[in-house]
């Protein structure tokens, strides 16, 4: 078997429904539609909506547009959401930007937002962590990913931090991935996977990452200088072994 073979062996392996989103999206929709004060809309975001997504992963992110005339702060959208969907009986956590539901062994990102303007897409963010906000456009986000021909090297990526059980937020990952792959050859998953782990490997710890629909928010400040370094050295473990099983299974 040649590398090529094993990697979309191992990326069939983790492959997702592609119905999985689009059926929690019609279960959810009538349980936010009740909670919401001015609902604006409900889209699938994140790795669903990108073509990124890995059965090890986040099933489902939802992305929840409340519009920009609420009275509700942002920390209230976000507090009164979790205690909604923990009084509905589902087992929900506090995440940084999200509210994390587990149901039927799948994980749901619930994701509040509200608009800056009756225009537009920007979106002001709770962050939990922070106890602060950020501005974020998911739209942009995902035209930047799903246009990238490089998600099969983004699966792989994140197949591999989560055997490792590395802290590498998707996005974060996802703009490592473009730019270590930058000029390289489309197809070629093995070799730019091998690529992208001398990448991590070599500059990971050294390189910044903005928010391409928010240039104030830096995305590579997400973890510390730690995790970076278990994620540089792990990278570096990963590429120097002789089999592919020794990588990523």
């Amino acid at each position: 078997m040649t590398g090529l073979e094993y990697v979309n062996e191992v990326l069939r392996k983790y492959a997702v429904n592609p119905n999985k989103a689009v059926q929690y999206h019609k279960f959810f929709s009538p349980y936010i539609e009740e909670w919401a004060n001015g609902l604006v809309d409900i889209k699938i975001s994140g790795s669903s909506k990108k073509g990124t997504a890995v059965s090890s992963g986040t099933d489902v992110d939802l992305f929840i547009s409340i519009t920009s005339t609420s009275n509700d702060t942002l920390c209230d959208l976000y507090s009164s959401l979790f205690s909604y969907m923990t009084n509905k009986g589902f087992k929900a956590r506090k995440q940084n930007v999200s509210i994390g539901i587990d149901y039927n062994s799948d994980q749901i990102d619930l994701v509040p937002g509200r608009r800056q303007s009756q225009y537009g897409n920007d979106h002001s963010l709770y962050v939990s962590k922070k106890n602060s906000w950020t501005k974020t456009n998911i739209d942009i986000h995902i035209l930047e990913v799903s246009k990238s021909n490089r998600l099969d090297e983004i699966k792989l990526t994140k197949i591999w931090r989560n055997l490792n059980e590395l802290d590498f937020p998707s996005f974060y990952l996802e703009l490592v991935v473009i730019e270590a792959l930058y000029n390289c050859k489309i197809g070629a998953t093995d070799v730019n996977f091998l690529k992208i782990l001398n990448f991590i490997a070599d500059s990971l710890e050294s390189k910044v990452y903005y928010d391409p629909a928010n240039t104030n928010n830096c995305i590579s400040d997400q973890i510390g200088t730690s995790e970076k370094r278990k994620l540089a050295n792990a990278a570096k473990n990963s590429a120097s072994q002789q089999y592919w099983k020794d990588i990523v299974t």
